[in-house]
């Protein structure tokens, strides 16, 4: 029997995050009882294993209700924080094995006892959405181009693809409704595992709102969506939108359903050469989602 501790990563002031659950010893589990997990609590899920070679301390593998995710960020993050308040981890920076690819996770205990956390994410890759494509991906937002801002939409992409939706204000991206048959049908036409519709709060000042539209994850709509903040901020960056230095862009997600959560994302330089970015955020118990699946003890 496996211990399930839940946490919510990407908290804002405390509060909201998005719920995860986390399996820190998994390396007994078979992917059957991953999803089990995964399906029980109805949220993304961290699962820590021995790594299969030298060049990683660890290898986590995700799952969501539906199926196994190459990679997830908050249950990366959460899955650290777990390690840390456990005393697992003793090589700094962590390397980790993933199903997309090596990731490193730096982690800092602060001085009131508190757990900094970031990853990195691979340099973000941009591709325009067609005029055919934008019609449909409005289509299944239920909204007209009017409701858009005067921006691009992208797929972008530091590990998965999700779908980035320039609106013009952030009254109508906290409105949105989308039908969550069109959201899966328009997502696999353009090959995008999500549509992230944001809208700039703060220019300047670097600051964001965003909802995510996964694909077919299990579930309507996510809290908070690391892997899609780091594409937007790729995003932003290739459209001008924020300047190329390494100052922190903070996005917010999952107002519209009462759990507000903040992204942290610093992209990192050579020269005016983009080569990736760090990604994080703060971490929290979430022992109110303490349910037992079956055959799991939390």
């Amino acid at each position: 029997m496996s211990e399930v501790e839940v946490v919510r990563v990407f908290t804002c002031e405390g509060a909201g995050g998005n719920p995860c659950p986390v399996v820190a010893e998994a390396s007994a589990m078979d992917a059957g009882a991953m999803q089990t997990v995964a399906r029980r609590y109805g949220h993304e899920s961290g699962f820590v294993l021995s790594p299969a070679d030298d060049a990683h301390d660890f290898t986590f593998r995700f799952f969501v209700p539906n199926h196994e995710m190459e990679m997830c960020a908050h249950a990366t993050i959460g899955a650290l924080w777990v390690l840390a308040r456990r005393a697992r981890l003793t090589n700094a920076p962590v390397r980790i094995a993933t199903a997309s690819g090596t990731v490193t996770g730096f982690v800092q205990k602060r001085d009131d006892g508190s757990w900094r956390v970031e990853i990195t994410q691979p340099a973000g890759r941009v591709a325009p959405l067609t005029s055919d494509a934008v019609e449909a991906v409005c289509a299944a937002l239920g909204i007209g181009r009017e409701a858009l801002a005067d921006l691009p939409l992208h797929n972008a992409a530091t590990s998965r693809v999700k779908t980035l939706v320039p609106m013009r204000l952030p009254a109508g991206l906290h409105a949105l409704g989308p039908d969550q048959a069109a959201v899966e049908a328009v997502c696999r036409s353009i090959g995008s595992t999500g549509l992230y519709p944001y809208a700039i709060v703060d220019g300047p000042g670097r600051m964001f709102e965003a909802r995510q539209f996964p694909r077919s994850s299990g579930y309507p709509e996510d809290a908070a969506t690391g892997i899609a903040a780091a594409a937007l901020a790729f995003g932003l960056l290739h459209d001008g939108t924020i300047e190329p230095d390494d100052r922190p862009i903070l996005i917010h997600q999952g107002r519209a359903m009462g759990h507000l959560s903040e992204i942290r994302v610093r992209i990192g330089f050579a020269g005016d050469r983009a080569l990736g970015c760090l990604l994080g955020g703060e971490v929290a118990s979430g022992a109110d989602l303490s349910i037992t699946p079956a055959g799991v003890s939390a």
